[in-house]
């Protein structure tokens, strides 16, 4: 692989049914340029990730590689120089990883041809390239979250192609596996010349990383330029309805968001038509938004935290109104942080724990759920996805979930089961009487 490859797009416009993804959407991303695309959930971001990829049929516009129309390009051809690295995966079989990174190599392989020593070489290279060597012979299926994510940038990197698209590969890790899987990617861009195109969610991780930003909003492109061109308060109150203020790294320069916090909601009067709760919420990567949403939209009151601010998460408790502990993007949480979070979870009526990825920077929410004296809220907790997949604190995870499970927090499958649990709980609070009266029965 010699270098990065210019990538066009054209007035691309792809539709899914009656609705319109990409409406004439173009842009020209050059060789050995890291470009992120930013955008609201639903903007566009990965469908023109799959476009590019052949995945998704436009119904007009071309897509160039280098000059060349990807439209009239083979399957095999096209994985020669484009590469693809999903949000995350789910391996069905405990393959080693030096297998499961040769699966790269497959577009350069003939169809009745083995592997030989260069494809050997690429695989040990790329696993060199995400320090997974030493990882060769384990199976997938052992390695931790962070690892994984790594393993699927190291099969991409051997199927050598001059583009490289990444459809939010951080949205599954905790912050500290994040800056480490960008950190590579922004290296590997520098020292190979890849064409990097990453979706991303978080503005300011875009603004650190990324040579430009593009944004895409309800399909079309709104604004497209380096980050000290593009970040603004203005872009983010008018595309993600968040009112910010701008702010610039004291070492890098770079520019940065800091959203202001919604103001806190005051305690409703205790009355027969109050409003249940406070019902406080643990998430952060995205875990808790339809949680978060759910409760609001059942007329619980609800807190949440703590939560780094342009998460997911925390722009979903803004948007709702939502009172949060809240930290600075990009920080391990903080002393100040954490003590905000546990007056949040004292003053509830029940914690909620949704199925977040939990790193060394944020554990400090279990661990203070955990540290909750007698008397504290009654937890309740997310047990699918199974908690072994959000471990990625070196397996400290684990003892914490299975601790509060044998203290008595109640387990549930899914934000269904959950409003059942807590609207039972409410009726039981709200009318002593009837209890009292099915005891005396009984």
């Amino acid at each position: 692989m010699d270098g990065g490859l210019t990538l066009e797009v054209d007035d691309l416009v792809v539709g899914y049914g009656d609705r319109p993804a990409l409406r004439g959407l173009s842009l020209r991303v050059e060789a050995g340029e890291v470009l992120a695309l930013t955008g609201p959930n639903g903007s566009g971001k990965t469908t023109l990730l799959k476009s590019v990829l052949g995945l998704v049929t436009p119904e007009r516009g071309t897509i160039r590689v280098g000059g060349t129309d990807v439209g009239g390009l083979a399957r095999r051809e096209r994985a020669r120089r484009i590469a693809w690295v999903p949000q995350s995966e789910a391996p069905m079989d405990n393959v080693p990883l030096l297998e499961y990174v040769l699966y790269g190599r497959h577009p350069h392989i003939g169809g009745f041809e083995r592997e030989n020593a260069y494809d050997a070489v690429r695989v040990r290279d790329a696993l060199a390239a995400v320090d997974l060597t030493d990882r060769a012979d384990a199976g997938i299926l052992e390695l931790s979250g962070g690892e994984r994510q790594r393993a699927l940038l190291a099969r991409a990197l051997a199927q050598d192609t001059p583009i490289l698209l990444l459809d939010e590969p951080t949205s599954s890790l905790d912050i500290g596996h994040q800056l480490d899987l960008l950190d590579r990617i922004r290296a590997l861009s520098r020292g190979e010349g890849r064409t990097v195109v990453t979706a991303m969610h978080d503005l300011n991780l875009a603004a650190r990383y990324a040579d430009r930003i593009a944004v895409l909003d309800h399909g079309r492109l709104v604004a497209l330029g380096p980050p000290s061109a593009v970040l603004s308060p203005t872009l983010l109150r008018d595309v993600w309805g968040v009112t910010a203020d701008l702010r610039h790294d004291a070492r890098t320069g770079l520019p940065f968001l800091v959203p202001r916090l919604p103001p806190a909601i005051p305690p409703e009067a205790g009355s027969a038509t109050a409003r249940p709760g406070p019902i406080h919420v643990l998430g952060g990567g995205g875990a808790a938004v339809s949680t978060l949403q759910r409760l609001v939209d059942e007329g619980f009151r609800v807190t949440a935290g703590a939560l780094n601010l342009l998460d997911s998460d925390s722009e979903a408790a803004q948007s709702l109104g939502v009172p949060f502990a809240a930290e600075m993007p990009f920080a391990p949480l903080s002393d100040e942080v954490r003590a905000e979070n546990r007056r949040f979870m004292l003053a509830a009526t029940a914690i909620v724990i949704t199925p977040f990825a939990v790193g060394p920077s944020n554990l400090g929410n279990l661990e203070d759920v955990a540290g909750l004296g007698p008397g504290s809220p009654p937890v309740i907790l997310f047990v699918q996805p199974p908690w072994t997949l959000r471990d990625f604190a070196a397996g400290r995870v684990t003892p914490i979930i299975n601790d509060l499970l044998a203290r008595g927090a109640s387990p549930v499958q899914g934000v269904d089961e959950l409003l059942a649990l807590l609207r039972a709980r409410t009726l039981r609070a709200r009318d002593p009487p009837v209890a009292d009266a099915i005891r005396s029965v009984g």
